[in-house]
């Protein structure tokens, strides 16, 4: 990707994310911005708009700086907007879909976010068309009279890689909304505004906070009306950041360049090894030469990622049984954090049908590459007994 395009081209993101958010330097001032722990703010004139705090769920002090930095990293004037949860960050962006609108969303899709728009289709709040976003002629074709297309790339779980540029550019030239969930990918690796985009969601629990403690959500956009929405919406349905979340997903942030090369590092090393390893069907990767989605991956992002998808030979019961015999690896449903977590993503009876009963999704972490490959190895071997 061309580096003079983004506009942090001075400095290196992985200064940026130490250098984001700080307070003003003053001689005896913090280094680091403190946490605001007050439900009211002092105040007696009209409010401002969300520049006046006045009171805790209209704005605080914590969340502006981590707004500040994720906005910039992703590349918009405008502060981005911190949310409770990754999923009140979905659906705010969904609550963009005006009532009976139409909304593109794909059927593999994270399954909150296609549980959601399932949801809100039969509650009448709006008419979903579920899409496979890699067959690119069937979804420039359903966009017509669609108000909103949502797209994820890499995907959850199966990892393939969308062509943001493509989509993107049919979505503008019909009027559709397009909101891109770069969770997986973080503004390190992509950053959907180059590509024209409306709309970047984060879950922030993930890889920007990295230590699964926080939940939080992000949404950013570069439209000054969207984002006013988006805040009258916050506002009004209290979903927001708790102030030491925000300032948690900020001390996160400093090292997520560090986290994310190390891990992307041993992610690729490790589904080289998967690739030639019994029991194991498929690798999905998109930093494998031989993946589907690794030529569009190599133009579209400045890295392959921390996730590795795989699929067991011998179905789900294999797969539940490499689970269980993990030692080092947890099992557990999250990603994005400094610990390697392992899920047969169908246990979860929300999951879409179309992933493959017996994929385990990984989510590497920073240990050390051959202590993990010595536990996945064992525990195939376990499963395959």
């Amino acid at each position: 990707m061309n580096d003079s395009a983004h506009p942090l081209s001075a400095i290196d993101p992985s200064t940026a994310v130490v250098s984001l958010g700080r307070p003003p330097r003053e001689v005896g001032a913090a280094l680091n911005p403190p946490i605001a722990l007050a439900s009211t703010f002092v105040g007696w004139d009209t409010p401002d708009g969300d520049t006046d705090r006045g009171y805790a769920r209209f704005a605080n002090a914590s969340w502006e700086p981590l707004e500040a930095a994720v906005a910039a990293l992703e590349g918009s004037p405008l502060p981005a907007l911190a949310y409770a949860s990754g999923m009140a960050a979905v659906s705010a962006a969904l609550s963009l879909v005006p009532v009976g609108g139409v909304a593109l969303v794909p059927a593999t899709s994270y399954n909150g976010t296609i549980g959601l728009a399932r949801s809100l289709a039969e509650a009448g709040a709006l008419r979903l068309r579920e899409i496979d976003p890699c067959d690119i002629e069937a979804t420039v074709a359903a966009m017509d009279g669609a108000d909103l297309i949502w797209l994820e790339s890499p995907t959850n779980p199966l990892l393939e890689v969308v062509d943001l540029p493509r989509l993107i550019g049919a979505a503008r030239e019909r009027g559709v909304r397009t909101v891109v969930d770069n969770t997986f990918s973080t503004p390190l690796r992509q950053r959907p505004f180059e590509h024209g985009a409306d709309v970047v969601v984060h879950s922030a629990t993930k890889f920007i906070a990295g230590h699964s403690d926080v939940l939080l959500g992000i949404v950013a956009t570069r439209d000054a009306e969207t984002r006013a929405r988006l805040v009258a919406q916050r506002t009004l349905h209290g979903a927001i950041a708790g102030p030491f979340e925000a300032w948690l997903a900020l001390r996160g942030l400093r090292t997520l360049s560090l986290r994310l090369d190390r891990a992307e590092a041993t992610a690729g090393e490790l589904a080289r090894r998967l690739s030639a390893a019994s029991g194991v069907s498929r690798v999905r990767y998109p930093g494998l030469p031989d993946d589907p989605g690794h030529a569009l991956a190599t133009a579209q992002l400045d890295g392959y990622g921390a996730l590795v998808s795989i699929e067991l030979a011998g179905g789900a019961d294999h797969a539940d049984a490499f689970v269980r015999a993990l030692r080092l690896v947890t099992p557990a449903t999250s990603l994005g954090g400094v610990e390697t977590l392992a899920e047969r993503r169908r246990r979860q009876t929300s999951e879409p049908v179309q992933v493959p009963e017996s994929l385990v999704r990984l989510s590497i972490g920073i240990e050390h590459v051959d202590d993990l490959w010595a536990d996945i190895s064992q525990a195939l071997e376990a499963a395959a007994r």
